[in-house]
Parts: structure tokens; sequence; C-alpha cells
């Protein structure tokens, strides 16, 4: 899949953009706070209806107006096109898919796949684990999109059972059991199946970006030990009446990473965790794009994080997934030795792109 058009209007410092993009590379270069990530940033609300930079999405609705825009044309790989937007106020959104209404984002996300690697990105390796749940189920739902039809239900039966919880209404707890182990089951099992295909593509990305790192080793935890959930919910009942909450579950889950003398997050320097991130990132566009349309693959800034070799790898990498690039830097300089072909550059500048030129 590719983005033929993106209109973006009143998002932070973006006045009113209309880009045509290159259907494979495109870099935005500018100065810190120009606008360049705002450009990612986009793009990541429209697919996955909030920001990687801040929780709260009224702090991107720029100073022209009550709300933002966002709208995009994309083709995919069968030539089919259609348009996506998102237009957000402070109090309501609204989003359409080909002019109709959509009631539900993920409607939209189901069709605007990609991947984001920012300098944050090293979280996933030594941050806290519902960065890694959501990197997970971000995958599996390009899989199979019910995925979230569960894990929405899974939730809000959890909601009630919290609730019953606190209430120390031990009957209602006992009737959503059933539920929440259903669904908390259904959950794992493909969790579990994408953390299994996930670690044997990330040796392959690893042998390509560092191979001394191919010793890392992945493996999903459930949330609860070993046997079925509903017996776990039942042995901790007392404790969780004591805490007011769950305790045992899908929404307790982790990615163990490790290397062959301990947890990746404390073995492995900073460089080597940003490294370790990518490879993941990079592995899961090759999986979605394994099962369905090619996702995007978006680059924020990498030049600060990794030397020139490991640049040079994370780029060659990326762009042998056939996917549509698009880069932000300060200078376009340090990816001059990126993959030939054409491109097209896009200079950002106070919230504007005032030139762009093309190879």
């Amino acid at each position: 899949m590719i983005v033929k058009s993106l209109q973006i209007n009143n998002l932070r410092n973006l006045k009113a953009v209309d880009i045509a993009p290159h259907p494979r590379l495109n870099y935005f270069i500018g100065e810190n706070g120009a606008g360049k990530t705002s450009m990612l940033e986009a793009l990541v609300v429209l697919a996955k209806g909030r920001s990687f930079r801040s929780g709260q999405l009224g702090a991107l609705i720029g100073p022209d107006s009550e709300q933002f825009r966002v709208i995009v044309r994309t083709a995919s790989k069968d030539g089919a096109e259609q348009s996506l937007g998102i237009e957000r106020s402070r109090k309501d959104w609204a989003a359409r898919r080909n002019r109709e209404d959509v009631l539900q984002l993920s409607d939209l996300a189901i069709h605007l796949p990609l991947v984001l690697i920012e300098p944050n990105s090293h979280l996933l390796i030594n941050g806290p684990p519902d960065g890694r749940r959501r990197f997970l189920d971000w995958g599996v739902f390009h899989v199979e999109p019910k995925h979230l039809v569960h894990w929405r239900r899974f939730a809000r039966a959890l909601k009630q059972r919290n609730a019953a919880l606190r209430q120390r209404n031990a009957g209602m707890v006992k009737s959503l059991d059933p539920v929440l182990s259903e669904l908390g089951e259904r959950i794992h099992v493909a969790r579990l199946a994408q953390c299994q295909r996930l670690l044997a593509v990330l040796q392959e990305t690893l042998s390509a970006l560092s191979p001394e790192l191919r010793s890392v080793q992945l493996e999903y935890q459930a949330g609860w030990h070993d046997g079925p959930l509903l017996d776990a919910l039942r042995t901790s009942l007392e404790r969780d009446v004591e805490r007011g909450a769950t305790g045992p579950g899908p929404h307790r889950a982790d990615i163990a990473l490790d290397c062959a003398t301990g947890p990746a997050r404390d073995i492995l320097s900073r460089g080597e965790q940003k490294i370790l991130a990518s490879a993941l990132l990079l592995s899961q566009a090759a999986m979605i794009a394994d099962k369905g349309e090619t996702p995007l693959l978006l680059m924020d800034d990498l030049a600060s994080d990794f030397d020139r070799n490991h640049l040079e790898r994370v780029m060659a990498y990326g762009a042998s997934l056939d996917t549509q690039l698009w880069i932000t830097g300060t200078r376009l300089e340090p990816y001059g030795f990126a993959p030939p072909g054409a491109h097209k550059v896009f200079h950002v500048e106070q919230g504007n792109l005032s030139t762009k030129t093309e190879s």
C-alpha cells in the first residue's frame, strides 16, 4: 500500500499541507521544531487514533481553528484507491472512508497499516509492558482483525469485574469469570502465535542489522501461571477482592527479551537496545506485508540514533520490504547512501513545506 496524497490542516504547526509523496522514498528535512515529525504524526493519528508523542489529542490542534484534519488517498497493491480522513476537536471526532462516515477508528486502521521507528522505540526493550502489548496487538490486528473485537469485549468485562471486586460482589465476579476467561484465552492464543512467528522473523532481521544480537530470545508471557485462565481467576479471587483489581489475565501479559546472560534491558547498551527495537519493528512490518498489504514504514530522525553503518543497514532492510518509506531528519547528508532509485525531498520550515526536489 502507498499514500498517493496527504492533506493536513491545523495539526500542531502544520497549517495547510497538500503533497503527493513518491511511491517509494520520501525525505522530510528541517530544523528541530520545523514540523517534520508532525508529518509522520498525522499518519499515525489517522491509523491509530492517537499520537506517539502525546496522549492528549487536543494537544495536536493548531492555532488556526478548533480542530485538525488529516486526509489521505491510498492505493493498494492491486491498484484500488480509497480515501481516509479524520477531523478532531477537543470534544469530538469524525472520520470517513470513501466519503462515508465510520463509527470506529479501527475501521480506518485496518486500511492504513504502518510501522513507526522513532527515538523512543527503545522503550520496547526497557519500558513498561503496556508498550510491548500494544506492539504485539498491532501486529495481531493486521493478521486477525477480530482480535480487536475480542480485546474490546475483554476490556469491558474486565472493567465490570473490577467494579464488582471493589463492591465485594462475589456473585457478580463469578458470573463474569467465564466470559473473561473465554475472551482472555482467545487473546492469549492469538498473541502466542504472533510471538512464535515473530521470533523466527526477528532472527533473520537481526542477521541483517546486527548479527551479534542474534542470541536474543523472545518469549510471550501470558499474564497468569500455567493452566486455564478460569482456574487462575478463581484461585486469585480472594487476593483480587483485597486489592480491588483483577490480577491474572492478558492485561498483565508481556514479552520477555533475553540475552544469553540475562534480560536484554539489563545487558544491552542503549544503542544496542535501539537496534533490537528497530529489528522488532522491521520484523513486524515484514509480517504484516506477508499477510496482506505492505505497511507504510515511517522513520523519525534515525540519523540521531544510529552510526552510519547501522543507519545504512536499517534503511536497506526497510527498502527491501518494498514499502513506501517516510524519513525525517535535520539534514539530508546522512541519508545520502540510501538505496538508489527515485525519491522526493520535502523541505519543512516553520510548519510549511516550502520546496521539494525529486530525483
